[in-house]
This record gives C-alpha cells, structure tokens and sequence, in this order.
C-alpha cells in the first residue's frame, strides 16, 4: 500500500545539510520511497521551522536544497481547517497534561499532526505517517516513525 509520508523538520534538516555525513543516506531514502510508489511531502509548518534557522544562518546552499524538495516532492501547505485541528490538538493535549511545547510556543508539532490527520481523513486509501527524528510525542495523535524504520 502506498504511504503519504511528511517529513518533519529534523529529517529536513538531514537532508539539506551539506556537511552532515547522514544527509546523502537520506537523500537515498527518499528516493527509495519515490521508486516504491510513496509519496514523501514537505510539510509547510517543516519548512518553514527549518527555512527561519537557515536564513539566520545564511546557509544558502541548504536553503536552495529545500526549495527543490519542496518543488519535486509533494508540498502540504497550511491552510484554515489545518489550524483550526492544530488548536484542538494544543488544548487536548493540554487538558491530558501532554503539552508539547511551552504554552507561548507556537507548537509546529500539533500543526504537523494536524496536516497529518486531515490528509489521512481524506485519503482513507493510503497509509499517513509522519518521518521524524523524534517519536514520542508525535505519536500521541498520528502514526509516526524514524525515518530509517519506514
């Protein structure tokens, strides 16, 4: 079955680090999941988390690696129903006693998730899981796996 899966911002951040040893082997996982019929997506909330510290940063070389990931794979961009998901994210998490990130934060995490439940709600058909580096607090809302395991 083919798998719609978003990168969150630590896989995009692999991936367009040109001195990081790992970024070539997720330059490859990628296109390994392209030559199975998956569809691998760049998230808007990723992008912009990882394109503000690579500004700061002036690393135009990574700026202009995820300008073409974003343009060759698939980008989900933000939008309304999205937001509005991601603030009934933030207060259940909330009132659980699960935040996942400070109350003042804009919390791009329950935004990811969001994207992630509303593109699994309208495509029943295909498996949605999110590529991350870090699994824990993703997986309270969506299926969600490193990178390297999917």
């Amino acid at each position: 079955m083919a798998k719609l899966v978003l990168l969150d911002t630590g896989v995009l951040g692999l991936a367009t680090n040109p001195k990081a040893t790992i970024s070539g082997a997720v330059l490859l996982w990628i296109k390994r999941l392209l030559r199975e019929g998956h569809r691998p997506l760049v998230p808007e909330i990723a992008d912009y988390e990882l394109r503000r510290e690579l500004l700061r940063i002036a690393s135009k070389a990574s700026i202009e690696t995820l300008n073409r990931m974003g343009t060759k794979l698939g980008y989900l961009p933000l939008d309304t129903e999205t937001m509005r998901r991601a603030a009934e994210l933030w207060a259940k998490s909330r009132a659980k006693g699960r935040p996942l990130a400070d109350k003042h934060a804009l919390d791009g995490d329950v935004i990811l998730c969001a994207q992630a439940q509303l593109l699994a709600d309208a495509y029943p058909r295909e498996d949605v899981l999110i590529a991350t580096t870090n699994v824990e607090h993703l997986r309270h809302f969506v299926a969600a796996d490193e990178w390297q395991k999917i």
